[in-house]
């Protein structure tokens, strides 16, 4: 997992694929919006560590969609929802 630093707005976690359009846009907007946060390509995990973050994601989003942020261990946005993103990091 890949820290990027930034105003702390909670723990912020971004579950996305390296191939991944959205993903990029959602890590973006994240950093343009100067939110401290960290990602992970799941894509990129291999073994019993790719097996772990797929659960962990698919717990949070169960249709396994990417990107999926995690905010505090208690809101989920699933996909590239800029208004949603926004609002969740008080920006």
């Amino acid at each position: 997992m890949q820290h990027v630093p930034g105003v702390d707005r909670g723990k912020v976690i971004l579950y996305a694929l390296s191939t991944c359009g959205w993903c990029a846009r959602t890590k973006e907007l994240l950093t343009n919006l100067g939110v401290g946060f960290s990602y992970i390509y799941v894509d990129l995990l291999t073994g019993e560590e790719r097996d772990r973050v797929v659960d962990e994601v698919e717990r949070w989003n169960p249709h396994l969609s990417f990107p999926t942020i995690v905010i505090d261990d208690k809101k989920v946005i699933a996909g590239f929802m800029e208004k949603e993103i926004r609002e969740a990091v008080g920006a």
